[in-house]
């Protein structure tokens, strides 16, 4: 990764680009490399769907890109206050990128309270644009402003461009038959048209985009367009922006192939559609709404044509004993959820366990316990996975890295839980499934083969030479027992929760047996084939930086920081954590010192150091934020250097 971009505003030195996309002699284009961008309003202000916008078009141009939306629990927070602030940092580049920005060299503030909350996250020199119109005594006092930022010198070592959005916006839609309430609503929009035209973005799409969702409502559709034009217009022409920014496609970031913008619950839900139709099963999805995983259920709830059936249960219990009922009758079943969910879903989940019958659980981690902070990001459920059940109940678990990996982690998960039988964990986090980056649309031979062998008929021969069907006998090479589909002659079997006899299945309470069924449930997760652990050390390293889930954007950044800086570090990151990948404690030996970063109180250390007996060192963050690069870079550079 380069440096750390300077902001806009300190760029005096930076080339003019020589082909401008302005009139000539209007204004000055000058190129970056790459540029953070947050828009902060109101949770009513239409934030998200702003960088939405911002982001779509940036993805076009073929820029690669990493977003952060952080938005308030809240259903609808007081307006103008601090807990109500929503926003959406992008981060763009014409190189590969993987996080989005430490630190934004541009700030959209919408009103006073969304200035407060997070110009302390930006460095000096960075540019500030505020809708002067919302800075009012009264929504000064409410976020306890005493004088006007604006004002009084607070933002001198900032690039201030202080813009009347809202009466702007107004007067820009005064022909339409629109009260001011509703003029006032497209502000949003003004706003990404003035930052469009300041950083070259495309507009036919967003322009699209407005027709297609006021569709029948062409007046508000026709409203937006034009607020929109007129803050492209707006930047055009005043004199406060003389210099527009110029960010190349990053044309040597991706390799060859056709991509589309994408979030990690987008990326997830098509990956659970894909594992269906490879393995000719159709996909159940029994669930219970909850954030961050809701919008899971909402997008396959649009995708009935291929086979998918989406069940909205009255709760986390019915959710997933409707999707374990599914399995059972021959779906792909999942179920999704968030961490409080997967407390719910336990009991259920060792019943999976018991039946052995595969399951995927989706969940998308948040800040916890109990319902904690619903629209925060944490990885503090890999314990609770691990063992949040009675009785010996393992389960393997899977975790994606990157948005665009959900997909691929999805078809992992039913992987595993087709071939062994077995209910399977799936740990995305809400950074991951809210954030965005650009997406290699796989090819259809790409994708794993995942068809299923139902049983057929009698698979034992009694003593007596009558051939019966045994629901628990094994596979001898990944112990999965066979998956009868109810209704087919002669292998009707008996299922529930009470221990079943090994053959069998009849329900046993004998001692030897249950010992022994046992030891075989955990010996077939503990067969489950995955890859070995990959390390990168180009220059044989002393210290390894070992991460899992979503810590992979920011652990990569920093190690490259440090790289560039001379030292040697080298870098592992785990997708399987349960089973561990089987070479992973040959690859610990080989380090003096192991530093896991986690966004917990250090749950994977605490599994690596009983495991593998190696005093791997945490650090970790719990403040519902991912890690910044810059703090990651520092921790490892103390670390290699203690």
């Amino acid at each position: 990764m380069t440096s750390q971009v300077s902001s806009p505003a300190e760029q005096a030195d930076e080339a003019v680009v020589g082909e401008q996309r302005k009139p000539a002699g209007t204004k000055n284009v000058r190129r970056l490399d790459r540029v953070i961008i947050r828009f902060a309003g109101d949770s009513g202000d239409g934030m998200q769907l702003t960088g939405d916008r911002f982001t779509s078009e940036t993805a076009t141009f073929g820029n690669d890109l990493s977003t952060l939306p952080n938005f308030p629990a809240e259903i609808r927070a007081p307006a103008g206050t601090l807990p109500g602030v929503s926003s959406f940092q992008l981060h763009f580049a014409d190189h590969d990128i993987l996080t989005p920005g430490d630190a934004p060299n541009v700030l959209v503030a919408m009103n006073p309270a969304a200035l407060k909350a997070n110009i302390g996250d930006l460095p000096r020199g960075a540019e500030i644009i505020v809708n002067t119109d919302e800075f009012t005594k009264r929504a000064m006092q409410k976020v306890g402003y005493d004088s006007s930022p604006l004002e009084d010198g607070s933002l001198d070592g900032y690039s201030l461009h202080p813009v009347p959005l809202t009466t702007l916006t107004v007067e820009a839609l005064k022909e339409f038959d629109l009260t001011r309430k509703e003029a006032e609503r497209s502000k949003n929009m003004f706003a990404l048209g003035l930052l469009s035209w300041m950083y070259h973005r495309p507009t036919e799409g967003t322009e699209k985009f407005l027709t297609s969702k006021f569709a029948k409502k062409p007046d508000i559709a026709a409203a937006n367009i034009a607020a929109f034009r007129a803050g492209w217009n707006f930047g055009e022409t005043t004199e406060d922006f003389a210099v527009s920014y110029e960010i190349a496609p990053a044309t040597t970031a991706f390799p060859v192939g056709t991509y589309r913008n994408i979030s990690g619950n987008l990326a997830l839900s098509y990956g659970l559609v894909a594992a269906s139709q490879q393995a000719d099963l159709p996909l159940f999805l029994g669930s219970y709404p909850i954030t961050p995983a809701s919008d899971i259920l909402h997008e396959l709830s649009k995708h009935k044509n291929f086979g998918v059936r989406t069940f909205q249960a009255e709760d986390e219990i019915a959710g997933i004993g409707a999707a374990l009922g599914a399995a059972f009758g021959g779906s792909l079943a999942v179920t999704t959820t968030s961490g409080p969910g997967v407390a719910l879903k336990s009991e259920s989940i060792g019943l999976a366990v018991s039946l052995e019958l595969p399951l995927l659980v989706i969940d998308i981690q948040r800040g916890g316990p109990s319902t904690g902070l619903p629209t925060k990001t944490e990885q503090a459920d890999l314990l609770q996975a691990m063992f949040g059940r009675n009785g010996e109940a393992p389960v393997p678990i899977v975790a994606p890295c990157t948005p665009g990996d959900c997909f691929d982690a999805a078809l992992e998960a039913a992987r595993i839980a087709l071939t062994y039988r077995t209910p399977v964990m799936l740990l995305s986090d809400g950074y991951l499934a809210n954030g965005s980056e650009p997406w290699r649309i796989p090819d259809l031979d790409e994708l794993p083969d995942l068809t299923v062998q139902f049983a057929q008929g009698p698979n034992h021969t009694l003593e007596d030479g009558t051939e019966v069907f045994w629901p628990y006998k094994r596979d001898p090479q990944t112990l999965a027992r066979p998956w009868a589909i109810p209704g087919t002659p002669g292998l009707e079997h008996r299922i529930g929760g009470i221990e079943k006899e090994d053959g069998t299945g009849n329900i046993s309470y004998a001692p030897a047996n249950h010992d022994f069924m046992v030891r075989t449930r955990q010996a077939k997760i503990d067969g489950v084939e995955v890859p070995d652990l990959e390390v990168d050390d180009p220059h044989e390293a002393k210290t390894l930086v070992l991460g899992w889930g979503s810590t992979y954007g920011p652990i990569t950044a920093a190690v490259r920081r440090l790289r560039n800086a001379g030292e040697s570090i080298a870098q592992a990151h785990l997708r399987h954590l349960n089973p561990f990948p089987r070479n992973l404690g040959e690859v610990l030996g080989r380090y003096e010192k192991v530093v896991i970063p986690e966004m917990n109180l250090g749950q994977l250390a605490t599994l690596v150091r009983a495991k593998y007996l190696v005093d791997a060192h945490s650090y970790n963050q719990v403040n519902g934020m991912p890690f910044k690069a810059e703090q990651l870079a520092k921790a490892l550079k103390e670390a290699i250097d203690a």
